[in-house]
């Protein structure tokens, strides 16, 4: 689970769906003489610390995605939360977990009718 609460999301005048910015971060970044590949030398291994700063930058969604240390639970909690305009960070996150339970345990029944050389029907819930 992550760390920090995800960042609001709105649609932009491009019809892009992106993380609300925060004006300090951004200010800094933009008048603070502070880079993010130098950031990225100096703290290379924080991935909870990388997912909320590209949120804090006002990512879209989409390159959020996209980025390699956003875990799957992060970004299908932010898109689950942009598609429906409803639920709350928590409505999101446990629909995805129960949508991730339901094809492990398909997985699970088809690996115990492998393992066990039975039928699906042989096994009982």
């Amino acid at each position: 689970m992550a760390s920090f609460p995800l960042q609001p999301l709105y649609t932009d005048s491009y019809g892009v769906v992106r993380f609300r910015a925060n004006r300090v971060v951004t200010y800094l970044l933009e008048k603070g003489g502070l880079d993010v590949n130098m950031l990225a030398r100096v703290l290379p291994d924080s991935p909870d610390d990388w997912e909320q700063f590209a949120q804090l930058i006002g990512y879209s969604l989409s390159g959020f995605g996209e980025l390699p240390y956003v875990r799957d639970e992060t970004y299908e909690t932010a898109a689950r939360m942009a598609e429906q305009h409803t639920p709350t960070e928590q409505e999101a996150r446990t629909a995805y977990l129960e949508e991730l339970v339901t094809i492990l345990r398909g997985h699970v029944r088809e690996m115990a009718v492998c393992l066990f050389q039975v039928t699906p029907e042989d096994l009982v819930e």
